[in-house]
């Protein structure tokens, strides 16, 4: 019994951890906490002895089912301003849907080296488009034709899924480099994290069931003891970060949410290149 509740206790104690660190840096950085909560988790997970074969699948699903209740709360809050697009959430939602679809499967099915890498790619990729379009200027007017848009919506949902995001990350700068107004773009994001996280969640939990060496409280790779500490402790923390980001230029805030971003992709290129040499 008392092994039992030691094991608990420091899990829930990392999970306090990651939930505070998590929520704070997503409100100091501007965005949605999946960006931020999967590489926190990441490397709490392997703080804690979670089995690396599975630990960046849990971090990404559990960051998913924490986005199934922020989200909701943050698309009301942009829909009461009117910066929710709806003609491009009903364009963009069958496509991210599929593109959900798709990448779960593939999550759930690759070895976890793949999704690590994956979001450590894209992660530097976005810091890179941070430092350059700081200032999130558009490229074009709208995009090109429906194919395009329909291609880039499953090219969102797929990855979002991957990474363990709510899509804001990677539909944000797409939608601003289209001509899309920056306030709509985060707002519509906000209902697209929606979409994302309900089929994402279900599909990690039913890929992971029963699986090995998963931690205490887990429904497949979804970890319900993580869920509850970090739902609550990101909504509660945030509102610190971001009081503190008023404080801050703009432009400083990208180049730091960029280094931030920069700095978690290149350890995770050394955890992968340990983990291939260690195997």
């Amino acid at each position: 019994m008392q092994e039992f509740l030691a094991d608990y206790g420091i899990w829930i104690a990392a999970m306090v951890f990651a939930g505070v660190v998590g929520g704070f840096a997503a409100g100091l950085l501007g965005v949605g906490g999946g960006i931020v909560i999967v590489p926190v988790l990441y490397f709490v997970l392997g703080g804690v002895g979670v089995d690396d074969a599975v630990r960046m699948k849990i971090a990404v699903a559990t960051s998913l089912s924490t986005i199934v209740l922020t989200s909701l709360s943050s698309a009301r809050s942009h829909y009461k301003r009117g910066a929710v697009d709806f003609s491009l959430l009903k364009s963009w939602g069958l496509p991210i849907f599929i593109g959900v679809v798709c990448g779960t499967a593939i999550g759930g099915r690759v070895d976890g080296l793949v999704l690590t890498s994956v979001f450590a790619v894209i992660a530097l990729l976005v810091a890179v488009n941070m430092v350059v379009r700081a200032d999130n200027s558009a490229l074009t007017e709208d995009f090109p034709n429906v194919g395009v848009k329909s291609a880039v919506g499953v090219f969102v949902g797929l990855f979002s899924a991957m990474m363990g995001i709510g899509g804001g990350t990677l539909s944000v700068p797409i939608l601003t480099a289209f001509g899309f107004d920056i306030r709509k773009a985060v707002g519509t994001a906000a209902a697209i994290g929606f979409i994302i996280a309900i089929p994402g969640t279900i599909g990690y939990a039913a890929a992971g069931w029963g699986e090995a060496n998963l931690p205490a409280g887990s429904i497949g790779y979804v970890n319900l003891i993580a869920l509850v500490a970090l739902v609550p402790l990101t909504m509660l923390i945030a509102p610190l970060g971001a009081k503190v980001a008023h404080a801050i230029p703009r432009r400083m805030l990208s180049y730091a949410f960029a280094t931030f971003l920069g700095v978690t992709a290149i350890r995770m290129f050394v955890d992968i290149y340990g983990q291939i040499w260690a195997g």
